[in-house]
């Protein structure tokens, strides 16, 4: 590489020779081609795979010698090349900087005024801090660097954010004190992105103070514990980003509840509603336990019985089809040995549309967000009434193979034929992950941290907190 520098420079020094004997030319009107020096006599392609070998560092430095070589190193393609080699893929890379890198509130426009400049965003993509995210569920908490492609460490949440009592302070004091713990770092050394279940559905004004009073107790605590900038985003949000989406339906199975989320350019559509289904992991849990029990299949502990729902558990296409297959399937559950399920397997996943199955009065998945779907075209809010018919599964138990398959089939039959035309129903596009992987989206873009955090000055200035949630 050396060598291929030291030739760049003699095709530089010959060029300004060459320049000094044609500026009177210049000076007619005449401009000179643009050159390489003896670099013209090798095709266009092949110098590219020369400065894609090279790398982004040496490309970087090779477009500093002359105008001719930046116009060259400066190629969309190069950089995608690049760009494509990074630990993210590139099409969620492509999304984030098209689509996310203004900040919040997002651009509604379809199409950037200026196109981009991918040797600028590797660049800067290239100085961006490494961030710590926390994804704080109501039933586990997921934690890492934005640097890795997973979370590094996983623990159940001790912490309920719904709760606004008085030692809210304290307790999430404590939570993120234990999370940083676990990490092994200072608070003050990297910015933090939490992420959080959805909480305080309503628009009613009782709703919008405890979301306030949320928002600031996590700040507060954050910002007294000397980390440098803050974005919080709600996890059904980052669950849309990571499905390269800005608008759509977010249907998050938590813990103990079904949050059913419209999101119009990234923001939390409550006047439109967000429905609530009484039913989550926990109660899809303790039904698969009382089958279990029933069939005289015992077990030790309640962790067996939700590793045997992940490993065994799914959803059935057509329930009543379904009881008439041979359905039995085994699985060796570590310390207890083999478990074998048969009609468990589905029945599990089937009181999320018969309810009624596992003792609960409320309405089915399908129908939450079949109702949705209805607020949202009578709401109106865009003359585009494709906005609200992309549906993005998050949340453990989302993950169950033929959910997503399910719930589509079932809004076509429950919904009039214009509403429930070009309805897609996406999986979880990382699994348990889903919103963590959103927030490592955010916290990757090459306008981050500060077209998305809040620094303590405007914390306390309230310039920017009410922007985000």
């Amino acid at each position: 590489m050396a060598t291929l520098l030291r030739k760049v420079w003699g095709s530089v020094s010959t060029r300004s020779g060459l320049h000094s004997e044609t500026s009177s030319t210049d000076r007619r009107g005449f401009e000179e081609p643009p050159s390489l020096g003896e670099f013209d006599r090798i095709p266009m392609d092949i110098l590219m795979q020369i400065l894609k070998l090279a790398g982004p560092k040496t490309s970087a430095k090779m477009g500093m010698l002359c105008k001719s070589w930046r116009s060259l190193v400066s190629d969309n393609t190069l950089w995608i090349f690049f760009l494509h080699n990074q630990l993210e893929p590139w099409d969620s890379v492509l999304f984030g900087e098209t689509k996310l890198a203004s900040g919040y509130p997002l651009e509604t426009c379809s199409s950037q005024m200026m196109p981009l400049s991918f040797m600028k965003v590797y660049s800067k993509r290239a100085e961006v801090p490494g961030s710590v995210i926390i994804d704080g569920g109501s039933g586990y908490c997921k934690f890492g660097w934005s640097k890795y492609t997973c979370p590094s460490g996983r623990s159940p949440t001790f912490l309920e954010f719904g709760n606004i009592e008085s030692p809210m302070y304290s307790r999430l004091r404590h939570f993120f004190a234990t999370i940083y713990s676990r990490m092994r770092v200072k608070p003050s050394f990297h910015p933090v992105v939490v992420s959080l279940p959805i909480c305080h559905y309503d628009d009613t004004e009782s709703a919008k103070a405890s979301r306030q009073q949320l928002k600031e107790a996590i700040h507060s605590v954050l910002f007294d514990m000397n980390v440098p900038s803050v974005c919080a985003v709600n996890q059904a949000t980052l669950a849309l980003y990571a499905a390269r989406r800005t608008s759509g339906i977010v249907v998050n199975v938590g813990f103990q509840v079904t949050s059913i989320v419209p999101i119009l350019h990234g923001k939390v559509m409550r006047k439109v509603g967000v429905e609530v289904v009484g039913l989550g992991a926990l109660k899809l849990t303790g039904y698969l336990r009382e089958l279990m029990q029933q069939n005289n299949i015992h077990f030790e502990s309640m962790y067996t019985v939700r590793t045997l729902k992940e490993n065994l558990c799914y959803v059935a296409e057509d329930y009543e089809a379904e009881l008439c297959k041979d359905t039995q399937a085994s699985y060796q559950a570590a310390g207890e040995g083999w478990f074998t399920l048969s009609k468990e397997r589905f029945q599990t996943g089937e009181v999320l549309f018969q309810p009624r199955m596992g003792g609960v009065r409320t309405m089915g998945l399908h129908e939450a967000v079949a109702l949705c779907m209805d607020h949202c075209h009578a709401a109106e809010l865009t003359w585009d009434d494709s906005w609200f018919k992309t549906v993005v599964l998050s949340g453990g138990s989302a993950c169950l193979p033929g959910l997503a398959v399910r719930l589509q089939k079932e809004l076509y039959g429950l919904l009039p034929s214009p509403m429930s035309d070009g309805i897609r129903v996406i999986p979880p596009p990382y699994g348990t992950d889903t919103a963590w992987f959103g927030a490592r989206l955010i916290s990757n873009l090459s306008t981050f941290p500060s077209h998305w955090c809040i620094t303590k000055k405007q914390f306390r200035r309230k310039s920017k907190l009410n922007l985000l949630w």
